[in-house]
């Protein structure tokens, strides 16, 4: 919703009306709830419509501090029913597990539509990496691309193989965010990965040369690791290891979209002391991070 500065305006805060779009706009009562507390209602003078301002958490029935606790306990590694237990003990009117596994599908995919187009300042290397995950017994692929300066995870599919398609959808990803920075693209020595990096990066006419080294690193050579991306695959197993199984791919990509939300702008990385978003975007967040990106987000979906 816009906000409008004019001193000459007799209405103090101009929101955008949701029915017809007028700015002209005041407040109209309040509205009592029994978990959100009491909230403003507004009025439109051009429609007479009546609305409440959407801050990410509309028609939400729960506060936002306790959806944003929710996700924050999941990501930290407690399941939805040990979830549950802790909002018994602190919130008089209490979720389902069901209710907080629905909270975390919805908002990692909000918090994703917005952070996916982000435009990041990186480095000049991105190391990309998949793991094997399984779906009702069938196999799948959780592929994603790290800047080894930043730490940022730039790119992530949950995809049901591997080939090139897939790889492809991540790297032209990480490219789009991260623009002509990228130099060197490390991967392992799959070999779907060297025709879709030259794919993606293209060709240089003028100096005879591909835009980006492709640093294919096969451990059976003893080349070494991806250290890097082998060390977030590490976080991530921890954190997906007691998992029972995803029910959907559609499921399964949402929480990993939402581990992605949370290395990158939640979770303080040990080697640069700060959260990777600190480092390689400019955006702002409080106390309650999860509450500043889904406020970031509502108005980008």
């Amino acid at each position: 919703m816009k906000y409008k500065n004019n001193k000459q305006n007799k209405y103090k805060k101009s929101l955008v009306c949701p029915n017809c779009q007028s700015e002209k706009i005041i407040k109209r009562g309040k509205r009592q709830t029994d978990n959100r507390g009491i909230i403003q209602r507004y009025g439109c003078k051009d429609c007479n419509k009546r609305f409440v301002e959407d801050d990410g958490f509309w028609k939400m029935k729960n506060a936002p501090k306790k959806v944003t606790l929710c996700l924050d306990l999941f990501y930290r590694g407690i399941s939805t029913r040990k979830v549950q237990e802790h909002l018994q003990t602190f919130y008089p009117h209490n979720s389902s597990h069901k209710s907080i596994y629905k909270w975390i599908v919805k908002y990692s995919k909000m918090i994703s539509k917005f952070t996916d187009n982000l435009k990041l300042k990186v480095g000049n290397e991105i190391q990309v990496d998949e793991m094997e995950y399984r779906i009702n017994k069938r196999q799948a692929w959780f592929i994603d691309s790290i800047d080894t300066k930043t730490r940022f995870m730039v790119s992530s599919e949950f995809v049901r193989t591997r080939k090139q398609e897939e790889l492809k959808q991540v790297i032209t990803k990480a490219k789009q965010k991260t623009k002509n920075q990228i130099t060197i693209c490390t991967t392992d020595g799959l070999l779907a990965y060297s025709k879709v990096v030259k794919s993606v990066f293209g060709y240089d006419k003028k100096t005879h040369s591909f835009n980006v080294f492709h640093n294919q690193v096969t451990q059976l050579r003893g080349e070494g690791f991806n250290h890097k991306v082998e060390r977030l695959h590490s976080n991530i197993r921890a954190r997906t290891k007691t998992f029972r199984g995803f029910g959907s791919l559609d499921g399964a990509n949402a929480i990993m979209k939402g581990y992605e939300v949370y290395y990158n702008f939640i979770r303080k990385h040990q080697a640069i002391n700060k959260c990777p978003y600190e480092l390689a975007t400019d955006i702002k967040l409080g106390l309650n991070k999860w509450l500043g990106l889904i406020q970031l987000s509502k108005g980008n979906n």
